[in-house]
């Protein structure tokens, strides 16, 4: 599968070192009959990166920018290079690649090459092939050939046998010239044409001469697959300031755009208010938003441009926002748009299938009007956006492509929005290509005859058909091939309740709709995916292992169900860190789909030891709780630790942490003693004592109680024994047991109504927070307790908002706990920390540990690598006298046990500041 509706099976993937690789590949797979899909990223949108044949995975060796040449402005790159990658060799020499397409952090060169991608700043630096100097291919045979930018003559287009010619293999040049009169005449003269074959890019009045560089970039892998492409670079503007203005409704906004194209602006993109979310102030009023970009030499220089198109456009509302992070927090609604489109308002899934059309921008507004009333007549709902400067649309539909009478209206559907489009005098892509989704519809937009010479085209590059088949020449049905015939037509017996997808577990798999945010490389200020990161390996990312599900409910590929080895080995390395919940653009939650798969999977079945030692944590600890002391030194002897940990499946490398000889609630009942009596329900904390606190860093609890009756003027609460979020149960997929103890825990504490419930763990308030409905969801019970739940951050800004902390005035450094970047976010702790004193930021990521993960043999390697990734660089740098702060048990282990640094939780470092000293 890629990114869209589509799913066909190959026979294998391969991924080449290099040219001679691809070449050798592509010889054997004439000789033998074998189709080849050459794929990038695999973020298409139309089906043109499946096949089934062989999958050349040009992502894995092929990434070396060869070349870099700042005064001529051109890079040569080996097609597997990202495109992030490539910006970010050319930025030092204030340069860049001018086509960006949201998915620019994964997708490469090959591939946007392949589609013709655009992106955001189209407007000012054009498509791929606007960008395209030269291409060096290789045919379906293994012939080599080299293309060069408006070669109308000279030695350009000669392959490897001495046979060729300037625009291609033999045949090409006596192709066009007896078609003149139709390639000139059978094209739409649009900025976003980018459907078919670009033949009219031979003809001889072609600027610079016959181009078959163009003609070949769109060509979605069915002429040849690329082993080098010389790009250009262009300019990037030092300074860039954004206008957002807000119009009363997406026409409105539409046909506002042409008129700001004079003003030279880098992006005019557009979106509608139904597209956005959470606003959360970030937009101007209106109904409908532009976003102009513009550049200059200097900030004030870009300001004064983004002033100038904010006084000329007839907008409601407006803003101009110049701070580099306002303008990311504003881009981020429009780039994970691809994603977040994929859910209605309402949680019903929209699907790509009439993803990116173009009309002349002139008649964007009058397009959109009747598309809007097309939806409406068809009974479907879309929330358009994208490129409205050059007139290009993006919109994820609802369509059901599961019932038979669904997939028919998709199909009517298409057919006629294709004629609208058409009407306009649009192209059926205006950025995507065609693939699957709409190459059967182009007799629609060029007529028969000229369809029919794309199919001459095709098979002069490609006699055999074997690139690529059922791809613009010959092309598949739209209807056919779709991804979800496969699946389950019932709702598969899980334990989850899966809120957000009706209790279907087939559709919340279905959530991963492959646009492969998770296979970025850098995780920027998210946490999403550390173990992709670690690995490489596309089945260690959220996307693989989405996939290896629904391959698994499939049961084609993987037959053997909920038993399935593949499954269980690719999700062995997930961490359950919940940061596809938050970082994924539609939250897939891997976590919970794990949890679920290891349930079913072990069911019956003898489990992993660390299931039984660390899976059962809370029950070990508290059995051991009188003999901490005797426990704790014979850990320290190296030869029973070493027995404790084969028999525990704990890894060898892995440090026994140490057991408190005092638990936190035996602390707190101490020192309050036994006479205490709580006359008010209003002068009271429940703080949770959660496994971790009680048992191994009671220190935590202790800090905590000092500051909330400082800052309160309350008495915090002994815990009622033996309560447990059931966090341990959950990550490794003991839900039956995780249910009895959330079901005792709901029957043993007692909450004095509407008061909330401090807990320090993140770890433990997310699982009280998320896992606790979501296994209990028919217990009113469950969702009362997870509104409750605040952290201690939390607590304090809303229950002593007046309460003037200690100025602690140093520099922190450490980590925000991946599962409250995911679940609870961490706006009060940034906030409390800028109260304090506390400078700087903390890291993303995940430290690797991630409760039992990090300590579960076989996984020592990965869990290094996640921590050496932003945690142990960030602590490492950080000047003498820093704090270093980690709220989660996990964090603060790993920092222990791999650079030897104590890091403590908020709670300890506030009670210090107010007096207590070091605990």
């Amino acid at each position: 599968m890629d990114a869209s509706n589509y799913r066909r099976v190959p026979l294998g993937v391969l991924a080449p070192r290099d040219a001679d690789d691809i070449a050798a590949a592509l010889t054997v797979c004439q000789e033998y009959g074998v189709p080849v899909v050459p794929r990038g990223g695999g973020t298409s949108i139309a089906g043109q990166a499946t096949g089934t044949g062989l999958v050349l995975d040009l992502t894995r060796h092929l990434r070396a920018i060869l070349d870099l040449d700042p005064a001529a402005r051109t890079a040569v790159v080996q097609p597997g290079v990202i495109l992030d990658d490539l910006r970010a060799a050319a930025a030092p020499h204030g340069l860049t690649f001018g086509p960006d397409p949201s998915t620019h952090s994964r997708c490469t060169l090959g591939g946007m090459i392949g589609n013709n991608s655009c992106g955001a700043h189209s407007v000012a630096w054009g498509t791929t092939a606007d960008n395209v100097r030269g291409l060096s291919v290789v045919r379906y045979g293994g012939q080599a050939l080299r293309l060069e930018q408006g070669s109308g003559t000279g030695p350009a287009g000669v392959d490897a046998r001495g046979a060729g010619e300037s625009h291609g293999p033999r045949g090409v040049s006596e192709l066009v010239a007896s078609h003149l009169a139709l390639l000139r005449t059978g094209y739409p003269d649009l900025p976003r044409r980018i459907s078919g074959y670009a033949l009219d890019a031979l003809l001889p009045e072609h600027p610079g001469g016959p181009d078959p560089v163009r003609a070949f970039c769109g060509s979605e892998g069915t002429l040849g697959v690329v082993t080098e492409a010389t790009v250009r670079l262009v300019e990037a503007p030092p300074a860039r300031a954004l206008a957002v203005l807000g119009y009363a409704d997406e026409s409105a906004a539409a046909e506002a755009a042409p008129g700001l194209l004079p003003y030279g602006p880098l992006t005019v993109e557009g979106m509608a208010a139904d597209l956005v979310r959470e606003p959360a102030g970030l937009l101007p009023r209106g109904a409908a938003w532009l976003f102009v970009e513009t550049g200059g030499a200097t900030p004030a220089e870009a300001r004064a441009h983004a002033e100038r198109v904010l006084r000329a456009a007839d907008a409601v509302d407006g803003t101009v926002v110049t701070d580099p992070a306002g303008q990311r927090a504003l881009w981020r609604i429009r780039e994970d748009a691809a994603g977040t489109a994929t859910r209605m308002p309402d949680g019903s899934e929209a699907w790509p299938g009439w993803e990116d059309c173009a009309v002349p921008p002139a008649r964007l507004g009058a397009y959109l009007r009747d598309f809007r009333a097309l939806l409406a007549e068809h009974g479907l709902r879309g929330t358009p956006y994208g490129h409205f400067g050059d007139g290009c649309i993006h919109v994820r539909i609802d369509f059901d492509l599961i019932t038979e009478a669904g997939v028919a209206r998709f199909r009517r559907f298409s057919e006629e929005t294709a004629d609208l489009v058409v009407a306009h005098g649009g192209s059926l892509s205006g950025e995507h290509g065609d693939g699957q989704a709409r190459a059967e519809l182009l007799p629609r937009m060029y007529g028969d005859e000229l369809v029919a010479l794309f199919g001459r085209f095709k098979d002069l590059w490609d006699p055999d058909g074997g690139l690529n088949p059922g791809m613009l020449a010959r092309p598949d049905r739209l209807d056919a091939n779709l991804r979800f015939a496969v699946l389950p037509k019932r709702p598969v017996d899980v334990e989850f309740g899966y809120p957000q997808d009706g209790g279907d577990f087939a559709g919340a798999v279905r959530r991963c709709v492959g646009v492969a945010k998770c296979t970025t490389e850098a995780s920027g200020a998210g946490v999403m995916c550390p173990s992709f990161r670690a690995t490489g390996e596309e089945a260690h990312s959220t996307r693989g292992r989405a996939r290896l599900l629904h391959e698994m409910l499939a049961g084609e590929v993987v037959t053997d169900g909920w038993r399935s080895t593949e499954v269980r080995d690719a999700l062995d390395l997930c961490l359950s860190c919940k940061g596809c919940r938050s970082d994924c653009p539609v939250g897939v939650d891997m976590a919970t789909y794990k949890a679920e798969f290891l349930h079913h999977h072990y069911r019956g079945r003898l489990r992993p030891a660390a299931h039984y030692t660390m899976g059962r944590l809370p029950q070990w600890l508290r059995l051991a709780r009188p003999f901490a002391r005797p426990l704790n030194a014979l850990a320290r002897l190296r030869p029973l630790a070493a027995l404790a940990k084969r028999l525990a499946g704990i890894a060898p490398e892995r440090t026994i942490p140490v057991l408190a000889t005092e638990t936190y609630s035996r602390w707190l009942r101490r020192r309050q003693g036994s006479g205490t009596r709580i006359l008010s329900s209003g002068r009271v904390v429940h703080l949770w004592a959660d496994t971790f606190t009680e048992h191994l860093s009671p220190q935590v609890g202790r800090a905590a109680v000092r500051v909330l009756e400082e800052a309160t003027g309350r008495t915090v609460l002994p815990p009622v024994p033996g309560l447990c979020c059931g966090l341990t149960y959950v990550s490794t997929g003991q839900l039956d047991a995780a249910r009895r103890v959330m079901r005792r825990t709901l029957d043993r504490l007692d909450l004095f109504p509407g008061h909330p419930l401090v807990v320090l763990e993140p770890s433990c308030a997310a699982t009280l927070r998320t896992d606790l409905p979501e296994l209990l969801p028919d217990d009113p019970r469950a969702a009362e307790l997870a509104s409750a739940v605040r952290t201690f951050a939390q607590y304090l800004e809303e229950y002593a908002p007046d309460w003037t902390p200690p100025r602690l005035d140093r520099p922190a450094a450490g980590q925000t706990h991946c599962h409250q970047h995911a679940v609870l976010g961490d706006a009060a702790e940034r906030r409390l920390r800028e109260r304090l004193g506390l400078t700087g930021e903390l890291s993303g990521g995940c430290c690797g540990l991630a409760g039992n993960f990090g300590f579960e043999k076989g996984h020592w390697e990965v869990s290094v690598a996640c921590a050496e990734e932003r945690l142990l660089p960030a602590v490492r740098e950080a000047e003498p006298g820093t704090e270093l702060l980690a709220d989660g048990f996990s964090c603060r282990t790993q920092l222990d046990q791999l650079a030897g640094r104590r890091a403590r939780h908020l709670a300890e470092v506030m009670a210090e500041g107010l007096g207590e000293g070091r605990p």
